[in-house]
């Protein structure tokens, strides 16, 4: 089941005329299980997890800051990682992909519901960042 619906979520947002909209998987299982997944299979692929921004925390704690009484996300981070390997594949393809890294996975919950992804990229040499992130989240939303 889970297959599937990454493989529709992956169709669905992994083309370039869809560049501008995330790629996002829902997730069986809570914020902190999700977001334990995605670190566990960042890590277990040998890549270090430069940092994550909790981004829900700082839009829930900001809010009336800037006069807004909506609440985005229950919990939402991202962590932010890069590849020596595929970058340097993706750099040397093209040098301005440098524009690119480093590279992010977000973990949201909104509305009871939790969610893993990550922004589409261009075609050509960028879709090996895209594969990276594919697997990546493959392999935390389906454990």
């Amino acid at each position: 089941m889970k297959q599937t619906i990454l493989a529709i979520a992956l169709g669905a947002g992994g083309s370039a005329a869809h560049a501008e909209a995330p790629i996002v998987v829902p997730f069986d299982g809570s914020f902190d299980d999700a977001s334990f997944a995605v670190e566990t299979a960042i890590v277990g692929r040998g890549l270090v997890i430069d940092y994550v921004s909790h981004v829900g925390d700082m839009l829930n704690r900001t809010g009336a800051d800037v006069g807004s009484e909506i609440k985005l996300f229950d919990a939402a981070d991202i962590f932010i990682f890069c590849s020596a390997v595929v970058s340097r594949d993706v750099m040397e393809a093209d040098p301005m992909n440098i524009a690119h890294c480093p590279y992010g996975i977000f973990v949201a919950e909104r509305d009871g519901e939790v969610m893993v992804g990550y922004r589409a990229y261009p075609d050509g040499a960028m879709a090996k960042v895209e594969d990276l992130l594919q697997g990546i989240v493959a392999e935390a939303v389906e454990n």
